[in-house]
């Protein structure tokens, strides 16, 4: 992923969270190492925006350089409002109050999505997920989204390729 990033020449990176484990339910890929992971990202925290997942811990925050213990983060690019959040508190089914009119960014299902949805009161919001760079689910690839001048691509890790994109552009 940190390849695909350099490639892309990318501003920021943000990581949807579990940064560090994916949870007892998940089998782990085969040279999973999260010692590895906090020496990849680290000289890199002055690019990274985080979010908590619901397998990260205080003790994750003890030896990454960059704040992950945050809920969410409230972005606004091109134009767009952006609700990034791991997706386990808020999602798709359960979004922020304050979602509606832009676009609820999430992770968790490790199952990459792009659809128009509503609110309980009726006001439209888009969810988005990113898939998953370590562990897809649902014959789903390794995957991860850039965001460019209100257009959302998602990609291959493997390949670098766009196989699904979303614009926002009015």
């Amino acid at each position: 992923m940190l390849e695909r990033f350099e490639e892309e020449q990318a501003q920021k990176i943000l990581l949807l969270g579990d940064i560090l484990y994916h949870g007892p339910r998940n089998d782990l890929p085969d040279e999973y190492a999260p010692k590895k992971v906090i020496e990849m990202l680290n000289p890199l925290a002055e690019r990274i925006i985080c979010v908590r997942g619901n397998c990260d811990a205080e003790v994750d925050q003890m030896v990454l350089k960059f704040p992950v213990l945050a809920d969410y983060a409230l972005l606004e690019r091109d134009g767009l409002s952006i609700f990034a959040t791991h997706g386990h508190l808020f999602g798709q089914k359960n979004p922020p109050l304050f979602v509606s009119n832009g676009i609820l960014l999430c992770g968790h299902t490790h199952v990459p999505a792009c659809c128009e949805c509503q609110t309980e009161d009726g006001k439209s919001f888009w969810y988005l997920n990113t898939g998953s760079v370590s562990i897809p689910k649902e014959n789903s690839c390794h995957s991860y989204i850039v965001l460019e001048d209100g257009l959302f691509k998602w990609k291959n890790v493997e390949d670098g390729k766009v196989y699904m994109e979303k614009s926002f552009v009015k």
